[in-house]
């Protein structure tokens, strides 16, 4: 290579690597993250134009690998907290958006190729097809969906309750999309400075002013929506739950040497934290204690009595909750024999659901099982066809769980509820489903005590936020470790305990049956992004090939 030439391309990698992994940053530091607890929100306008402008810059058989660094990189900030869990769990998703990302950034560069004019609009309706997508499947994942940034600006988010987070994520991805078309319209980049960036967004703009001209009417219309003054919620009927957040992983105890010491420990602390929340207020509606709080399987010892010492422990749980006047909300392991199911005699043909359960004066009157799965730590639906995985996996301690069956509504005198558990409710399609079979409220019981981390938490609750918005739900969450808090229907926090603290708190919830476009009609917006991203790619497709043939 000529000395001239090659000094050229080492710059033009540096630059590369260098857009990558500033990407890579905005991207992570706009939710919350180890240094700004909420996370930064404005950077989420402009996250993606370094991914833009390194699309431009590249070549197309080059934007995979650049799409696949970026992707390993971004998710590797983003939810460095997986590491934690297993290190197995972090590489996983690293490696799976490392691909997503790769095809994602070809797709892209086959946007500016096909439509050179207004690149910006088919990237821009891509980007967002793709945050679809990838929530869809066994490998469906929702952290890190663009809109998700905004939890914390409740006039924005507003607009949540008509077009779910895809709306949201449409009006933040969109600046991007369209500052990096601004400032690289040509194979050259604008002149330097702030003089030569102004020139280039003026002349841009004054080229192509329609499609910014619709964002900012929309986005101003969004604000508009947002600060109209919300319903009074007060003069709602209301119901009041006591939370109760215990702070320890409750499965810490399995790798113990005496499990029943360990697990009888979480439960003097629930119960410890439960009488003071009683004692504080007597009669609320509902205590609810997180995710598999108690880890004995209740049903199972209660039935089949082969191990005394969980049994014990259980029945101790069950006759406290017997002298109880209010009823308690329970996550633990549904175990049942079923064996259809589990035809192993060595097993004792047990099937294990993740479940929530309700009490009432100590008897179980309902429950929930768990329906969408975390993939690879609760369940592996490829045994048969991945032999090697799956008992690496099993060897690896990882617990399944059987998928539930039935999206259940609790009814308690005065309103009705659904609890999607932990990871269900980075899901807007299962509070929806809840919603539309008639849950008043949302109660969420999580398990994020492995993370170790804040972020983690906050990254979860921004979630939670959205579910509320969406179908103008109340939300409470009751978590292992945080952040246990109650939610109103326009998304605002209304107390929250202090996370990894040994704590409770009593919230009074709004109970709503407003059903909202979103309820009612789902992710339109986002199958509406998907289909007309297939329609332009395919029309991009055969115009080249047309093109092609006339040359």
């Amino acid at each position: 290579m000529i000395p001239g030439r090659r000094e050229t391309w080492i710059k033009g990698l540096l630059i590369n690597f260098g857009l990558a992994l500033l990407g890579s940053l905005l991207f992570a530091a706009a939710f919350p993250n180890p240094f700004v607890e909420k996370g930064l929100p404005l950077l989420a306008w402009v996250a993606y134009v370094p991914v833009f402008v390194l699309i431009r810059r590249a070549s197309l058989g080059a934007s995979f690998f650049w799409g696949a660094l970026y992707g390993y990189a971004a998710y590797g900030l983003f939810n460095y907290w997986l590491a934690a869990f297993h290190p197995l769990a972090g590489l996983i998703v690293g490696l799976v958006y490392l691909v997503y990302l790769g095809l994602l950034f070809f797709l892209l560069k086959l946007a500016l190729i096909f439509f050179p004019r207004r690149a910006y609009l088919v990237q821009w309706v891509f980007w967002l097809a793709y945050e679809y997508l990838k929530t869809k499947g066994f490998l469906g994942y929702s952290y890190g969906i663009t809109g998700y940034s905004q939890w914390a600006q409740i006039p924005l988010i507003q607009i949540a309750g008509l077009f779910g987070v895809w709306g949201v994520s449409a009006l933040t991805v969109f600046s991007s999309a369209w500052l990096a078309q601004a400032l690289w319209p040509d194979s050259q980049a604008p002149a330097g400075g702030i003089a030569g960036f102004a020139r280039a967004l003026r002349a841009f703009f004054l080229k192509d002013k329609i499609p910014p001209l619709l964002w900012a009417g929309a986005l101003g219309a969004a604000l508009i929506y947002g600060f109209f003054p919300p319903p009074d919620f007060s003069t709602y009927p209301s119901a009041r739950l006591a939370l109760v957040q215990h702070n320890t992983d409750p499965w810490k105890g399995a790798g113990a040497p005496d499990p029943i010491k360990e697990y009888r420990a979480d439960f003097q602390v629930l119960r410890r934290l439960s009488g003071e929340a009683l004692r504080e207020d007597p009669k609320p509606d509902l205590v609810v204690w997180s995710e598999t709080a108690f880890i004995p399987r209740i049903y199972w010892h209660a039935n089949y009595r082969g191990d005394p010492p969980s049994w014990n422990l259980v029945k101790e749980l069950l006759d406290y909750l017997s002298l109880q006047e209010v009823p308690f909300l329970i996550g633990n392991d549904d175990a049942r024999k079923d064996p259809a199911k589990n035809p192993d005699p060595r097993e004792d043909y047990r099937i294990d659901y993740n479940g929530a359960l309700l009490f009432e004066q100590g008897n179980l009157t309902a429950l929930y099982r768990k329906l969408h799965l975390v993939p690879f730590t609760e369940y592996f639906p490829y045994k048969k066809q991945l032999p090697r995985i799956h008992k690496a996996l099993k060897e690896a301690d990882t617990h399944f769980w059987e998928k539930g069956e039935e999206a259940v509504v609790f009814s308690l005198p005065g309103f009705k509820f659904s609890t999607p558990i932990c990871f269900e409710d980075a899901f807007g399609y299962l509070s929806r489903e809840f919603v539309r079979r008639g849950a008043e409220l949302i109660v969420n019981i999580s398990n994020d005590a492995w993370s170790k981390s804040l972020s983690a938490q906050n990254q979860h609750l921004a979630m939670s936020v959205f579910r509320a918005v969406e179908n103008r739900r109340s939300v409470a969450r009751s978590t292992a470790s945080g952040q246990t808090c109650g939610i109103d229907p326009a998304g605002r926090i209304l107390a929250m305990a202090p996370p990894f603290s040994e704590s409770w708190i009593t919230v009074e919830l709004p109970v709503m049956t407003h059903i909202t476009p979103y309820t009612r009609y789902g992710d339109y917006l986002a199958w509406i992004f998907t289909a007309a991203a297939f329609t332009l790619l395919i029309a991009g497709l055969v115009s080249r090939i047309i093109k092609t043939k006339k040359k």
